[in-house]
């Protein structure tokens, strides 16, 4: 699973100067019980509940079906967008293509 996988790599991540954030379109209370059904995650899962979608639909990630697409994005320290990936929710995207990225910001 996607979030677990980063909760596994959160050292490698923080090695390179990275925060993890999670976002759902999902209300709080939910994203609380399912973080607490996958054993628990130590980063922030963010709620884009209310406008749903709002944070997601800018990113071009929201379907009209009410949910999002599975989205990676990597935010350089100037806020810009460095590395876009919106796959399919059923695909499971590589932590090393990731790494890729962050290796070449370093």
């Amino acid at each position: 699973m996607q979030m677990p996988s980063y909760q596994a790599d959160l050292s490698r991540f923080e090695g390179h100067d990275t925060q993890v954030l999670g976002i759902s379109v999902d209300s709080v209370p939910c994203n609380t019980a399912w973080a607490k059904s996958l054993g628990g995650i130590s980063y922030d899962l963010l709620s884009d509940f209310e406008p749903k979608g709002g944070v997601a639909s800018e990113f071009g990630a929201y379907r009209p079906q009410g949910f999002a697409e599975r989205a990676l994005f990597v935010v350089d320290k100037q806020g810009k967008i460095v590395y876009k990936d919106i796959h399919d929710i059923s695909q499971q995207p590589d932590n090393e293509e990731i790494f890729d990225v962050l290796r070449k910001l370093d």
